[in-house]
């Protein structure tokens, strides 16, 4: 029988409890519109030091607040202990894929609860696009003054963190073309980049291959037969392949793929273990704007509940295709960096 990584379904628990749920204590300023001072390291999920590689990466974690009461604020506070923790745990499934080629910085933020997933995609951009786009924004900004020092650099997000990373591309980089001439790569990962919103922003594009640079790569993963709502697929949703990197429905082999993380339990994992191989193929489906991944077990991987379908691999992003993403980014950051020399 193939071996299975041990990924706890509680990660889709965690993400769909607050769809319908009404953050704990430790409330600071969620009402506040004023961002946080990024100028002080307690806002800072990761600060690297020293900085030796000649590439940073800025990441943006994905929704880790449920709202537990009724009456707990939609956004929650930017020390909010179950979104801090979240947060850590996250980066280490996710963010680590990028280590080994850059420097990585990553902001604390006051993140929308995932209640708001069951609201209509104008609510849910309405409340993103307030207070949780209005503090990355400024941590970014602080990053670029402040720590980049003019080198090139990745953006990395998952779920809203790429929500987030949307506005950025769309409305920071076309304010800041100088800037976006360093952006190596970003990693726009459980959320939709549609035709429409490209067709928007001519000066954005979507990754076409394997070491193309200054583009943006994003899929989200379902198994073959769910046929649930996925709150984070929209209408027109492009897809890459993070096994192969192409663009087209040919299929990829669960031995073609460079491994897939093991999670050992709460989110955490084992980067000290092997890559479990043989488990995670990827096939872009067109018509839905996703990937299949029809390989694994999905009652044993993501069981679903009352509330959304078995089979939402929305959870499992990064880890499924976690070494492919990993050697990616080495790739691209290897062809950027060669350029930049000719």
């Amino acid at each position: 029988m193939k071996q299975i990584p041990i990924f706890l379904s509680f990660l889709s628990l965690i993400l769909i409890a607050g769809l319908f749920a009404g953050c704990g204590d430790n409330r600071v300023s969620a009402a506040d519109n004023s961002a946080p001072d990024y100028s002080q390291t307690q806002y800072w999920l990761a600060t690297p030091s020293p900085t030796s590689k000649p590439v940073d990466v800025f990441y943006v974690y994905p929704t880790e607040y449920t709202k537990i009461n009724t009456n707990d604020p939609t956004i929650c506070e930017i020390n909010n202990a179950s979104m801090v923790k979240g947060a850590n745990q996250a980066f280490q499934r996710q963010a680590t894929a990028f280590e080994s080629v850059g420097n990585i910085y990553a902001p604390y933020y006051r993140q929308a609860s995932t209640a708001v997933l069951s609201l209509p995609q104008s609510e849910q951009t309405a409340i993103v696009g307030g207070i949780p786009k209005s503090d990355v924004f400024a941590a970014f900004d602080y990053y670029i003054k402040n720590y980049n020092n003019g080198r090139p650099f990745i953006l990395v997000g998952h779920s809203q963190g790429s929500n987030i990373l949307i506005f950025l591309l769309s409305e920071y980089m076309k304010q800041n073309p100088d800037v976006y001439k360093r952006m190596v790569a970003a990693y726009v990962i459980g959320y939709s980049v549609t035709t429409d919103y490209l067709a928007e922003n001519p000066h954005l594009k979507f990754a076409e291959g394997a070491d193309d640079t200054g583009v943006i790569i994003s899929y989200n993963t379902e198994s073959p037969d769910f046929t649930g709502n996925n709150p984070v697929v929209l209408a027109g949703a492009q897809v890459i392949n993070p096994i192969t990197w192409t663009r087209d429905e040919t299929p990829a082999t669960a031995a073609q793929s460079l491994g897939s993380l093991t999670l050992t339990g709460y989110g955490t994992v084992r980067l000290d273990s092997l890559p479990v191989m043989n488990f995670a193929d990827a096939q872009i489906n067109k018509e839905k704007g996703v990937i299949v991944c029809s390989s694994v077990t999905p009652e044993i991987l993501a069981p679903g509940n009352q509330l959304i379908a078995t089979g939402f691999y929305h959870p499992f992003d990064y880890p499924l295709y976690y070494y492919n993403i990993k050697e990616n980014a080495a790739v691209r950051t290897k062809n950027f960096l060669a350029k930049q020399k000719k």
